[in-house]
C-alpha cells in the first residue's frame, strides 16, 4: 500500500574554489557552488538503485513529502511549496518507489531554493550576485549535478527523469553521459526550443525586464519587478492547463483587485483567475532565477552539447539504454508531435524505447497533478517490464 514520506529536510551540498571553479559554457567561472537537494529511500549497497528526478520550470528540489521550511532562504518558501510537487508519484508503494529506489532532486543552479543563484551571496564581493550572476544552460545544469552524483557515490543511476524542461535535462544527461545511466523516462518533453515557446518565453522574458522596478536585474534592495514577474507568470500559465481546465478552475466571481491609475477592471473569471495565480507566484519566486532558466531554455541545443552536428547523431551512444517517453494529448506546451519526434530519433538510431500517449483534459500540468494515468507504465519500466 502507498504510503507518506512526511517531513523532509532540504540539504545541501557546495563545490568549487579559487583554484577549482566550476566552469560555465559561456566561460564564466564560479569559485563556489551551492546545490540544494532532497534524497528518499536509502541508497543500497552497490549504488545501484539512484532515480535523479529533474524539476519542472518553477519546482524545486522537494519533489516528496512536507517541508515546511527552509531557513537558508527565508520566505520565498511559501505554503504553496510545503507539499512536495511530485508526491503523488514518489514515496513508499508509489509508482517511484522509495521502498526500492534513491530518489535525488536538486535545484536548478541559477535557481532560488538555496542553490546558487542571482539572489545568492557573490563570496568575491559578499553582495548578492544580481545582475552579475552568469548564463547558466542546461549542460551546466546537469554537470553540476554530475558533481552531487559523484559526492553521493552514485556512478550509474538506475533511472533519470523528469517532465517538461524536466525532461530535457534528463535527455542532456542521457545524451552527454550516457554511460551513468540505464533508464530514461521524458513527461511531456521535445528535443528543440520551438518557435511557439520561444515566442511564449520572449513575452515572460520581455515581460519581467520592461518592469519599471527590475533595474537591470538589481532590485533586492527595493521592491522588485512583481508586475513584470506576475504577468510572466500568467502569459505561462495558458500553456501549462488546458482551456477546458481553466474555465472549469476560475471561480464565478471577479476579484476586486486595485490596480492604480488605469480605466480597464476586471471584468470575467478567467481573468481573475489569472491574475490570482500571477501574484500569488510572485510571492515563491526570483525574477532572476526566472530569467536565467527561460535563458536556458531559449538556447538549448542538446545535439551540440552532447557533441554532434545534428538530432540525427543524438542517441548513438545510447543503444544500451531504454526510454519510456510520454505524451499528453492535451498538451500545447510540449505539444505530442515534439514526442514523436523523438521516438523517430530512437528508432533511427536503434534504441529501446516505449511510447505512451495519455489521455487527459488537464493539458501540460497532467503530468503532476494525475500519477495514476503514468503509474502502470513508470512502475514497469522502472522495473524493468
Amino acid at each position: 500500500m502507498a504510503g507518506s514520506i512526511g517531513q523532509v529536510e532540504t540539504r545541501f551540498f557546495t563545490f568549487g574554489s579559487e583554484e577549482e571553479p566550476f566552469v560555465l559554457k559561456c566561460g564564466s567561472r564560479l569559485t563556489e557552488v551551492t546545490l540544494a537537494y532532497e534524497t528518499y529511500g536509502e541508497l543500497n549497497a552497490d549504488c545501484s538503485n539512484g532515480v535523479l528526478v529533474f524539476q519542472a520550470l518553477t519546482g524545486s528540489q522537494h519533489a516528496a513529502g512536507f517541508n515546511p521550511a527552509i531557513p537558508e532562504i527565508g520566505d520565498i518558501w511559501t505554503e504553496e511549496n510545503h507539499m512536495g510537487w511530485w508526491d503523488g508519484f514518489i514515496g513508499p508503494g508509489k509508482p517511484i518507489d522509495t521502498d526500492k529506489y534513491f530518489v535525488i532532486c536538486v535545484n536548478y543552479l541559477g535557481g532560488c531554493y538555496g542553490s546558487t543563484g542571482p539572489a545568492s551571496i557573490n563570496p568575491q564581493t559578499g553582495e548578492r550576485y544580481g545582475s552579475t550572476f552568469p548564463n547558466v544552460c542546461f549542460a551546466d545544469i546537469v554537470d553540476s549535478q554530475i558533481r552531487l552524483l559523484d559526492h553521493l557515490g552514485i556512478t550509474k543511476l538506475h533511472a533519470v527523469t523528469g517532465g517538461s524542461i524536466g525532461g530535457v535535462l534528463a535527455l542532456s544527461l542521457a545524451t552527454r553521459y550516457p554511460d551513468k545511466v540505464d533508464i530514461v523516462i521524458p513527461f511531456a518533453a521535445g528535443l528543440q526550443t520551438t518557435a511557439l515557446q520561444r515566442i511564449h518565453n520572449y513575452e515572460q522574458i520581455n515581460a519581467i525586464q520592461t518592469d519599471p522596478n527590475f533595474n537591470g536585474g538589481d532590485y533586492y534592495d527595493g521592491p522588485g519587478p512583481t508586475g513584470g514577474l506576475s504577468l510572466a507568470r500568467m502569459i505561462s500559465h495558458k500553456t501549462f492547463v488546458s482551456l477546458r481546465d481553466l474555465r472549469l478552475r476560475a471561480r464565478d466571481e471577479v476579484l476586486d483587485i486595485d490596480d492604480g491609475p488605469g480605466f480597464y477592471d476586471l471584468t470575467h473569471p478567467l481573468e481573475s483567475y489569472m491574475r490570482h495565480h500571477g501574484d500569488k507566484f510572485v510571492a515563491r519566486f526570483d525574477a532572476n532565477s526566472y530569467i536565467r532558466i527561460m535563458h536556458a531554455w531559449q538556447t538549448f541545443d542538446l545535439a551540440r552539447e552532447a557533441g554532434h552536428e545534428d538530432l540525427s547523431e543524438l542517441f548513438t551512444a545510447c543503444k544500451h539504454q531504454r526510454y519510456m517517453v510520454f505524451s499528453i494529448d492535451s498538451d500545447v506546451c510540449f505539444y505530442p508531435d515534439e514526442q514523436e519526434e523523438m521516438v523517430r530519433h530512437l528508432e533511427l538510431a536503434d534504441v529501446p524505447k516505449r511510447w505512451i500517449t495519455v489521455h487527459s483534459d488537464k493539458g501540460h500540468d497532467s503530468f503532476l497533478l494525475e500519477p495514476e494515468l503514468f503509474a502502470p507504465h513508470l512502475v514497469a519500466t522502472l522495473e524493468g517490464y
